[in-house]
């Protein structure tokens, strides 16, 4: 017997739909794979992911959003989340081992491009979906800080990377932007012992 009436609980913050991009881009991970949403928010990639292909892969999701990041966990408990100021200059002690796959999706800080690079394993994949240049004509983001410049991420890439897939352009779905995405894939080194 209660004393007035039941108060329901929060809802979670509205997240965007996943991208269809990232989500087909799934479909060639391996199995088994450890999957970083990188400035995750809320999780919308690393949420959808989890549930379009359930056990298939582990996943961190990494933001300095605290609130976003509770809210992820509670509506995807099993989603490892770790709080952490991506744009400061301390080590990323969350990334020693490195990950299997690193999803990247509408954010941008090039100072620790390189360092993002790094967090993808021999063997790994990057998938990279954020606002270009011209994307200004459509509103948020317009900041030249935030907008790639076309083949920027392609040229930034280490030689031991090789594309899979890019594309530089406008988009209309969910919204019109001007996008550039880019997947790669990191390539094993091979050592060879000679006598």
């Amino acid at each position: 017997h209660t004393n007035g009436p039941v108060t329901p609980r929060p809802t979670p913050p509205y997240l965007s739909p996943p991208s269809d991009w990232i989500m087909q881009q799934a479909q060639n991970w391996p199995d088994g794979a450890r999957v970083l949403d990188f400035a995750a928010g809320g999780g919308r990639h690393c949420c959808a992911l989890n549930h379009a292909f359930p056990g298939r892969f582990s996943f961190l999701a990494i933001d300095r959003d605290h609130a976003a990041l509770e809210a992820l966990k509670a509506r995807c408990p099993q989603i490892e989340i770790c709080q952490f100021d991506l744009e400061s200059t301390n080590i990323w002690g969350f990334a020693d081992d490195g990950f299997d796959i690193v999803i990247v999706a509408n954010y941008l800080y090039r100072p620790r491009l390189d360092d993002l690079f790094r967090l993808v394993r021999q063997g790994g994949y990057l998938a990279y979906e954020t606002f270009a240049t011209g994307n200004e004509a459509f509103g948020r983001p317009s900041n030249p800080d935030f907008l790639l410049q076309d083949g920027e991420l392609a040229a930034r890439l280490p030689d031991d990377f090789t594309i899979l897939d890019y594309f530089h352009g406008r988009i209309d779905q969910p919204k019109p932007a001007i996008i550039q995405r880019l997947t790669a894939k990191r390539q094993v080194k091979n050592l060879y012992i000679s006598d």
